[in-house]
């Protein structure tokens, strides 16, 4: 798997991925993403800053990952406690194809953003979904990371993780 920068010619593939990784949150019986978040203002600002990425597999898009070195201003008013206050990683709108389920995607995304991180010096990455998304709890808990508190983000409440990164 490897990631590239989207491109403003990939936002129609990219709302496939979202608009169908809202139709699994449903189907799953997660609010998350059911209230017009991520929309397609959101996917142009993470391209035009450059932090939107397509996740390439078998030389077709299999995925859509926003990854941000800026902060997350949210996280500010975590209730809990991080486990670092240094410069850090987050992750946000990931959406993988349907076709691609399965065969270990998600991991190899964190594993790249780890990558990223590692390589401009950031030991610290972090994380927020719904307590509700099982799925991405678990991918979390798979790929190491420490629950932290809570949020307040799109609205609602999110559960925050942390991962150091050495």
């Amino acid at each position: 798997m490897e990631l590239r920068k989207a491109k403003r010619e990939d936002l129609e593939q990219i709302m496939e991925l979202i608009d169908n990784a809202k139709c699994f949150l449903r189907s799953q019986g997660v609010d998350q993403w059911q209230n017009g978040y991520p929309d397609k203002d959101c996917l142009e600002k993470d391209i035009e800053k450059e932090i939107g990425y397509l996740c390439i597999l078998d030389g077709r898009p299999a995925g859509y990952v926003c990854i941000d070195f800026n902060g997350e201003p949210a996280y500010n008013t975590l209730s809990g406690s991080w486990l670092s206050s240094q410069p850090y990683v987050v992750l946000h709108r990931l959406a993988l194809s349907p076709s691609f389920r399965g065969r270990g995607l998600a991991a190899s995304v964190f594993q790249a953003a780890e990558k990223m991180a590692r390589s401009k010096d950031v030991h610290s990455f972090k994380v927020d979904t719904d307590s509700q998304n099982l799925i991405m709890r678990h991918i979390l808990e798979k790929q190491g990371f420490v629950y932290c508190g809570t949020i307040c983000f799109d609205n609602s409440e999110k559960i925050a993780f942390e991962k150091l990164l050495l």
